[in-house]
């Protein structure tokens, strides 16, 4: 504290030089070009995709890990924690050389996606023939970047890396302080926030950030199926609590995501495992009571766009039954929104998790974040191919402007689902599901909203 409030009285440079020198004296290599905090999904993937950018080879790459490495087991369950992969996410990891370790290991891939309301007969089914996504485990896809990572001569990780303190520079020095609990420090030119929505690296910037609870949590789960099928849909529906959805992990397994009230949650969690698998499948399969207006008004719209043969041709399917659950898989974690109005100043960028925080309803809080790895490198290339620095304050713009276009159009879209369904009032469910009911009419528009979600 005594470091800040010099730091902050005007006398930076001087509290800086003696404070990093006296603690670096004798201790060789403790300067990187940049240092990474947080090794979780995105900040693992952003070291190896630095470290395998030709343009930044020179340049030195410290990840800093604050748990310790765990192995995974590959012949092992599944993980409770999965994530849906675009295709852009999927060809960042196979520039990266990761993807043929999980082709080795296991994913599912998604061809279809239908999205339907339990307060009416309206859906919408997205993909035919084509790959929509993959779901892959959390730590699988950690793992699958480690190993690339190792092959990185310029990168560096140190796991059990806890930081007790960012010194951020000012207009008088360019250099960033870094401490770890151990003691040990580190300076660095730039200092990229990888380390999630409680970022400390966020709150050493003193960014504005935008958050709010939603008063839900998140319930997962992996599930047994009641028969093999191909398992290849990831179904998704809306209650008045909150939409479930299952994703496919192998032709007898799918993972779940249940999003519900706090004291829902409480309640479910306490079920034995048949009375909560008897409660998931009420959820997936029982019709709720449907205003007679809302069926009337459904059905005149679709007699209309029959009539303009705009109607569509497919058939609600049914999600296929639930016969139980791995034992111990239940967890739940909150949900909630997050944006930081700023995602760089001098020396430091957020990326991921850091940044942004959206609803997991539409799968795509990683996809973000990959996206967020994807521009940065660039920008960092570009930086250094044209002779600037990695902390250029004009290059690390052009990633904030980038990602921001991108991003806030997707949470907007994201928070505006989330309202929409989040609620049973009549008016607005007959309006939601007029809009369903056209959306899945208009193939236009169902391909721009799935280009624009798998960039």
């Amino acid at each position: 504290m005594l470091i800040k409030s010099l730091v902050n009285s005007g006398n930076s440079r001087y509290i800086f030089n003696i404070y990093f020198k006296r603690n670096l004296t004798n201790q060789v290599g403790r300067h990187y070009d940049i240092v990474i905090a947080g090794g979780g999904m995105v900040g693992t993937s952003l070291a190896c995709t630095l470290g395998k950018n030709a343009k930044l080879k020179e340049k030195k790459v410290l990840l800093l890990e604050a748990s310790a490495s765990k192995p995974f087991n590959i012949g092992g369950k599944y993980s409770n924690r999965v994530v849906s992969i675009n295709k852009s996410s999927k060809e960042l990891l196979e520039r990266i050389d990761s993807w043929k370790h999980i082709e080795q290991s296991r994913f599912a891939t998604v061809k279809q996606l239908q999205v339907s309301d339990a307060l009416s007969d309206a859906f919408i089914t997205f993909g035919e023939n084509d790959d929509i996504s993959y779901i892959v485990e959390n730590d699988l896809i950690v793992k699958a970047v480690s190993e690339e990572v190792k092959k990185c001569e310029n990168v560096n990780v140190l796991y059990n890396a806890k930081v007790s303190e960012y010194i951020l520079p000012d207009y008088e020095n360019n250099i960033v302080g870094i401490k770890l609990d151990n003691g040990d420090s580190y300076t660095c030119d730039l200092l990229l926030g990888c380390d999630g929505v409680n970022s400390t690296v966020r709150k050493a910037m003193q960014s504005d950030y935008i958050s709010w609870s939603y008063h839900q949590m998140g319930i997962v789960s992996t599930l047994k199926l009641s028969e093999k099928t191909t398992n290849n849909i990831a179904w998704q529906r809306f209650l008045p609590n909150g939409p479930v959805a299952m994703l496919p992990l192998t032709d007898e397994l799918s993972s779940l995501i249940w999003s519900t009230t706090p004291a829902e949650a409480k309640r479910l969690l306490s079920l034995s495992e048949e009375e909560f698998v008897n409660e998931l499948n009420i959820a997936l399969h029982c019709k709720h009571p449907s205003s007679i207006i809302i069926q009337q008004a459904t059905n005149l719209l679709d007699t209309a766009l029959r009539m303009l043969n705009c109607s569509s041709v497919e058939q609600k399917q049914s999600p296929p039954k639930i016969e139980g659950i791995e034992p111990n898989s239940r967890a739940c974690f909150p949900l909630g929104f997050g944006h930081s109005s700023q995602y760089i100043r001098k020396g430091v960028a957020l990326v991921g998790d850091a940044a942004h925080r959206v609803h997991p309803l539409a799968g795509l809080g990683v996809n973000l974040g990959f996206g967020d790895v994807t521009c940065l490198n660039e920008v960092l290339g570009d930086a250094v191919y044209a002779g600037s620095t990695l902390n250029d304050i004009n290059y690390l713009k052009n990633y904030e402007t980038n990602r921001q276009r991108h991003n806030i159009v997707t949470m907007s879209a994201i928070e505006g689902l989330h309202r929409i369904y989040n609620t049973d009032l009549g008016p607005v469910v007959l309006l939601r599901s007029l809009g369903l009911q056209t959306t899945q009419a208009l193939e236009p528009l169902k391909r721009m909203m799935m280009s624009h979600a798998s960039s």
